[in-house]
């Protein structure tokens, strides 16, 4: 994992319902933590584009159900500004399903632009990745 070189606008609070862009058999996903998050006693958390984030499945198949997972933020509607000035910010909050702390993707096809923030933090994404934006 490195290090995000945008000034990264946290987008998403927890308890976020966020939509999956990937094939892994979940469609909706609840937002509950940040891997290696730093946040302060008694304030509400929230994650940003590439935070390697704990989810809830809410929404998918069966088996899938009221289970835990990890996952990898790829777009988000806040703005954010990168190194060159520019701020970007995406139509909708999206999430892929991740098998392990590498990133290892649990799908095989990413469906719609995924941010060069995630792919630059987390390499695996870019292998099934159809747009960067």
């Amino acid at each position: 994992m490195q290090a995000i070189k945008a000034n990264m606008t946290k987008g998403l609070n927890f308890g976020a319902w966020i939509s999956t862009c990937d094939n892994s058999g979940a469609k909706i996903v609840k937002l509950y933590g940040v891997k290696g998050g730093k946040m302060v006693k008694g304030r509400q958390g929230s994650a940003g584009i590439g935070d390697l984030v704990m989810v809830s499945i809410v929404r998918g198949r069966p088996e899938l159900r009221k289970q835990t997972a990890l996952g990898v933020i790829v777009r988000q509607r806040r703005a954010f500004r990168r190194p060159d000035g520019m701020r970007v910010k995406f139509e909708d909050n999206a999430i892929v399903i991740v098998k392990d702390d590498k990133a290892n993707p649990k799908g095989t096809l990413i469906k719609g632009p995924v941010a060069k923030e995630a792919i630059e933090r987390w390499g695996n994404l870019a292998k099934i990745a159809t747009i960067v934006v």
